[in-house]
C-alpha cells in the first residue's frame, strides 16, 4: 500500500507520508471483514471496500483518491477482473465517493457495474 502511494506520488506529484496509520490499518481491515463476514461478498464489493477506505478514511496526507482508485483497479486485476469505465466516469465515481455524493451501496453497484472479466 505504501509503495503504491508513493508511485503514485512520484508520478502526479503531492506532499507524501501517512497523516494515520490507525485509519490506513482501518481501511484495510473493511473488506477482510466483509469477505470473513458476508459470505455473499463479491470480488468487485471488496474492491470497492478497499477504495472506499482509503478514499474517504484519508490515511495519507495527499493522494488518497489516486491511491484509492489503482488499489480498485490492483486488486480487480489479482482476481482476474478489470474496470472497463473510462477515465471520466472513474473520475466522477471517486470524486463523488470522496465527497459523498456517491453512497457505499452506490459506489459498490457502480464498481460491480464496470467489472468484467480480465482481457489478456
Amino acid at each position: 500500500m505504501l509503495a503504491i502511494h508513493d508511485a503514485q506520488i512520484a508520478e502526479h506529484g503531492g506532499a507524501e507520508g501517512v497523516r494515520d496509520l490507525g485509519m490506513l490499518e482501518s481501511a484495510l481491515a473493511r473488506p477482510r471483514n466483509a469477505a470473513a463476514y458476508d459470505g455473499e461478498a463479491t470480488i468487485s464489493q471488496l474492491a470497492a471496500l478497499y477504495a472506499l477506505g482509503i478514499i474517504r478514511d484519508h490515511p495519507f496526507v495527499d493522494g488518497n483518491k489516486r491511491v484509492g482508485l489503482v488499489l480498485l483497479e490492483l486488486f480487480l486485476a489479482l482476481n482476474g477482473l478489470e474496470l472497463r469505465a473510462l477515465d471520466a466516469q472513474c473520475y466522477e465515481a471517486i470524486v463523488g465517493a470522496a465527497s459523498g455524493d456517491f453512497t457505499e451501496a452506490q459506489f459498490i453497484a457502480w464498481v460491480h457495474a464496470y467489472t468484467a472479466l480480465r482481457r489478456f
